[in-house]
């Protein structure tokens, strides 16, 4: 039997207590599974006296993560604290230079500074792993990394954002707004402590940074994705769009084209009867396309504390058995730089705006579509109780250029009640 393999946990919250938890209910299993003990050395959080629900004292306290990520009885940091800087980033440094492998959760972290840490780790020659980082459950890292790594990935795109879907899911099945699916999300505690990171798409926008890395073999480029929230989707456009066969989720894509590396996390209509139109609730899903497999779709919970601290576990069980592979699939020196690229491919779009209810007002944004080059494939105007009548068109595949150059026509013909919404359609 080998050295046990030693942990060093910084961070006790819902993961870093799920990790404890595993460990205890797991220890023969583990063993067997790897060949090695694994065991916790030392601990660190904010507060040592807070009631956690787990017996913490058989473990050396550190009130300093970078004092844990450097004790000789450490072999494994394990970052749970999370935060693209201050003692996350310093202690995964302090680690890596002592010569500690490191598992961390950290998403932000990773989209911000995973290029300079990866060639630290890689220099050093330890382990840097992250499973935990992206979607929960998901093993959509050692997926690109290990099992697809054989295949020419020509697209990743997916729902990676659990809160995101739960409200837009939620407005769906109860008609309600926004707002008030939001405010409900928020007192169930699924929204982060700063909300934006939700529903502003930032979190996810992490995730789909670091999944380009892999799949495109690029460095890390959050700054260059395309980025919009789910803040201004109402229960209108929602009831529309199933009234049309569609669903609206929070969609990130990622896929290399002839301009450069296009990276876009938004809101975008799926058709209903798509593995990621049925998405329900907190779920995650992750599909990836390759020249070899064609396309995998991966489902499961995003977030957790079971999920999570399961893909923690699974970088634990890896470098118990000596794996040691590049950070980002290919070794760092070798991630190239990417071209920020913009989506100019054609796609079907869908439009909803409110029309003054005089004639000839439909006539007029009929013909600025044309004049634009979009093409009308579907179109409901429906009854109206007031003032504006409500409009629906879904376009035949056209330039988003096309699109924009249309909706700022639109504001030319004085017939809009208000401002129109445009959302891509995403085939699948």
């Amino acid at each position: 039997m080998s050295q046990p393999l030693r942990l060093g946990i910084a961070g006790l919250g819902t993961v870093g207590v799920g990790v404890v938890k595993i460990i205890r209910q797991h220890a023969a299993m583990l063993t067997a599974r790897t060949g090695r003990d694994i065991s916790i050395s030392a601990v660190s959080a904010r507060s040592k006296d807070k009631d956690r629900g787990v017996l913490l004292s058989g473990y050396a306290w550190e009130d300093d993560p970078v004092a844990l990520a450097t004790r000789d009885d450490v072999d494994v940091f394990v970052e749970l604290m999370g935060g693209s800087d201050g003692p996350a980033k310093a202690a995964t440094e302090a680690a890596i230079a002592a010569g500690k492998h490191v598992i961390t959760a950290n998403k932000a972290m990773l989209a911000m500074h995973g290029q300079a840490l990866a060639e630290a780790a890689e220099t050093a020659k330890v382990s840097l792993r992250y499973e935990a980082a992206v979607c929960g459950g998901i093993p959509v890292i050692k997926a690109l990394t290990e099992g697809l790594a054989g295949n020419d990935i020509t697209r990743v795109m997916g729902v990676m954002n659990g809160s995101c879907n739960y409200i837009l899911t939620r407005m769906e099945d109860s008609g309600l707004n926004y707002q008030e699916i939001f405010a409900e999300a928020d007192g169930l505690g699924y929204l982060e402590a700063d909300p934006q990171l939700d529903v502003g798409g930032i979190d996810a926008a992490h995730k789909l940074a670091i999944l380009s890395s892999i799949a495109f073999g690029t460095k890390v480029d959050f700054d260059g994705i395309t980025l919009e929230g789910i803040e201004r989707v109402s229960i209108e456009d929602i009831t529309a769009a199933a009234d049309m066969g569609y669903k609206i989720k929070l969609l990130g894509v990622a896929q290399m084209t002839g301009r450069g590396l296009e990276q876009r996390m938004q809101p975008c209509l799926v058709p209903a009867s798509s593995p990621l139109g049925q998405l329900q609730g907190g779920t995650n899903m992750v599909v990836i396309e390759g020249d070899s497999i064609e396309q995998v779709v991966l489902r499961g919970p995003g977030a957790g504390m079971g999920p999570t601290a399961s893909a923690v576990m699974a970088d634990v069980c890896d470098i118990a058995r000596g794996l040691n592979i590049p950070v980002f699939g290919v070794p760092a020196d070798t991630l190239t730089t990417s071209q920020p690229a913009v989506s100019t491919a054609p796609a079907p779009y869908y439009l909803r705006m409110g029309l003054v209810d005089k004639p000839g007002a439909l006539a007029k944004i009929a013909t600025v579509l044309g004049e634009a080059g979009v093409s009308i494939d579907r179109m409901r105007q429906y009854g109206h109780a007031d003032t504006a009548a409500p409009v629906l068109i879904v376009t035949h595949k056209t330039a988003s250029a096309s699109i924009e150059n249309a909706l700022q026509a639109m504001e030319t013909t004085g017939v809009l009640a208000g401002a129109p919404v445009a959302l891509r359609i995403e085939e699948l």
